[in-house]
């Protein structure tokens, strides 16, 4: 048998009664956001940030695949056609308008961002951020590219073939035409929208392939001054800046010239978009087939 050994004392459990008190609750007291965060939440909507967030990856993602395939083009048209270049634009705009649109919108362009709130079918207060992230989205897609396609030195910069008249009149054209059927889609609730992604994508498709030889068609600030940043290359900038705000502003404006008179317009929300259209549409679908079933 072991021998008995005496257990030790150990000097904590003599302060049996100070642990026996309760301990004193702390009141504690939630952070004051700061002016900046108080500033946001009085006047943006809660989630707005993620609008932005999607806003720049839609923007980087489309910036990053029309000008990546427009360089490999310029570089060796064997790797990428001047017609694949102008499908994968078109393509990318439909992709993004379906992954993000229920989201944000997917506007992914600051002049149709600015014209939509010339129509009053977007909130004015929101645009500085909206454009803030389209053109970092850009500026980011530009410096990817530059790092990826080295050592081709443009990295799908958009310039003026000829005079930069020219290419205003192309650059304002192909806008209007774009901005035209996305204000149809996108805020005409008596339009069909099941097919918005496609029917944008198809207009940005085919106007780039008509553009493209005259003015690079861009169509889109962020899509010339993200590889223009990337590439320090500023030749014509002014024309994509110019040109797709006015055409954007026109297009908006002649849409709402022709269409009925009894849809209300909003000031301080979003109208009812095409993917809140598709959504609803998909919902009373599985509604009626499960009537339908019990």
């Amino acid at each position: 048998m072991l021998p008995h050994v005496m257990p030790m004392e150990d000097p904590k459990a003599n302060d049996s009664t100070n642990q026996n008190k309760p301990l004193p609750v702390q009141n504690s007291v939630p952070e004051k956001p700061s002016s900046v965060g108080r500033l946001f939440q009085e006047h943006y909507p809660p989630g707005f940030h993620r609008k932005v967030i999607a806003e720049a990856i839609a923007t980087y993602m489309l910036v990053f695949v029309t000008c990546g395939s427009a360089a490999l083009s310029v570089s060796d048209e064997r790797i990428v056609s001047k017609l694949g270049a102008s499908v994968a634009g078109g393509l990318i705009v439909t992709v993004m308008i379906y992954a993000v649109g229920h989201i944000s919108g997917a506007h992914m362009n600051p002049a149709v961002t600015l014209a939509f709130a010339a129509a009053r079918h977007f909130p004015w207060k929101q645009v500085p951020l909206y454009a803030a992230a389209q053109l970092t989205g850009g500026i980011s897609a530009g410096f990817t590219l530059r790092v990826l396609l080295d050592p081709i030195k443009h990295v799908g910069t958009t310039a003026p073939s000829g005079s930069d008249a020219h290419a205003l009149i192309m650059e304002i054209v192909v806008t209007f035409s774009m901005m035209f059927v996305a204000s149809a889609v996108a805020t005409d609730t008596k339009a069909v929208g099941e097919l918005a992604g496609i029917a944008v994508g198809s207009t940005v498709c085919i106007s780039s392939i008509l553009a493209g030889p005259i003015s690079g068609g861009s169509m889109n600030p962020a899509r010339t001054i993200g590889p223009a940043v990337a590439s320090s290359y500023y030749k014509g900038l002014w024309v994509y800046v110019v040109g797709p705000v006015t055409g954007t502003l026109t297009g908006a404006w002649a849409y709402n010239l022709i269409r009925e008179n009894d849809d209300k317009t909003v000031h301080d929300e979003i109208a009812p978009s095409v993917w809140y259209k598709l959504r609803r549409a998909r919902s009373n679908d599985l509604k009626r087939a499960n009537d339908e079933s019990t």
